[in-house]
């Protein structure tokens, strides 16, 4: 109880000893986890995804840069590939945030994926809740670099800002399967490079495509991050995607909806571990791998017996 109110107060050495324990999956912070649920659901979340090289830390750290001078306080989640030798987060341009770690209203935390799909780590909404309870007004999650199925930040984030940048050999690699639907806000990055135009134009016409509705209706906005060229712009877009969702219902709905994802995962994660140590404890999972190997079951039948077993 002492480290939850540390965190209550904002201290952001519990915060980190926390999430830590998070990552390292040590049973105690399950129950500081409950404990702080009550206190969240306060933040804006906002996702930066796109593929690895686009800018993604600079962008963030841009944005970071804008809302502080707002007043505002932001926490960071950036969520980076595992390290194969020791298991962490490979930090790569993290460096870029730096200027803000001596900033008491500014928390980064790196994260890795640790073979977790979907771009981002398994425990990354716990991490956010933390800053949530922590009293972060705002928390940006930066996925490890979109694909076709790297769209999970749609569920955590209130505002996705989908990042793409021209001359990476795709003219607008961007838009594939899944990911044209999860944007909010499309920045086209290092956008002083040729093709950038194209790049803009092509994205306008995909989302013109699209069904109308008269609901928010993407923005395509051109940046050059390291500059700082065009991210004022961008910052003003995610608070009056804030004060459209505020408006229409729009931020409750997607709290609803990240509950929901939030919940199944765990439920998912919980009865998958539970069947399996029961059936693994006597024995029954090695001869049931022997009868589909010898081809005296099938699998289809060889899970209907162990959740039959198991009373599901």
């Amino acid at each position: 109880m002492d480290l939850v109110q540390k965190i209550l107060e904002g201290d952001p050495r519990s915060a980190a000893r926390l999430m830590t324990m998070i990552e390292n999956g040590a049973a105690e912070s399950v129950s500081i986890l409950k404990s702080l649920y009550r206190h969240t659901g306060r933040a804006y979340v906002i996702g930066v995804t796109g593929p690895p090289g686009s800018g993604k830390s600079t962008l963030a750290d841009g944005i970071t840069g804008d809302l502080r001078q707002r007043g505002k306080t932001v926490g960071i989640v950036a969520v980076d590939p595992t390290s194969p030798f020791t298991g962490g987060a490979i930090l790569a341009d993290r460096i870029r945030m730096q200027r803000h770690s001596l900033d008491p209203g500014v928390f980064i935390r790196s994260m890795a994926t640790r073979g977790h799909l979907g771009g981002l780590a398994r425990s990354t909404n716990d991490v956010v809740d933390v800053l949530d309870a922590a009293g972060k007004e705002y928390v940006l999650i930066e996925t490890v670099g979109v694909g076709q199925d790297e769209i999970e930040i749609v569920r955590s984030a209130h505002t996705n800002i989908v990042v793409a940048v021209p001359g990476m050999g795709d003219d607008i690699q961007a838009i594939k399967a899944g990911v044209m639907e999860i944007g909010d806000l499309f920045v086209v990055n290092k956008a002083d490079r040729d093709g950038a135009d194209k790049t803009v134009m092509e994205i306008e016409m995909t989302l013109h495509l699209g069904k109308e509705t008269d609901a928010w209706r993407p923005k395509v906005l051109k940046t050059v991050a390291v500059k700082a060229e065009g991210v004022a712009e961008v910052t003003r877009e995610i608070l009056e995607h804030q004060a459209f969702l505020q408006q229409h219902e729009g931020q409750r709905r997607k709290g609803r909806e990240r509950s929901y994802w939030v919940f199944f995962e765990l439920l998912q994660e919980r009865l998958t571990t539970r069947v399996i140590e029961q059936v693994a404890s006597n024995g029954t999972l090695d001869r049931l791998i022997e009868r589909i190997a010898a081809r005296e079951t099938d699998p289809y039948s060889a899970v209907e017996e162990v959740l039959k077993r198991a009373g599901l």
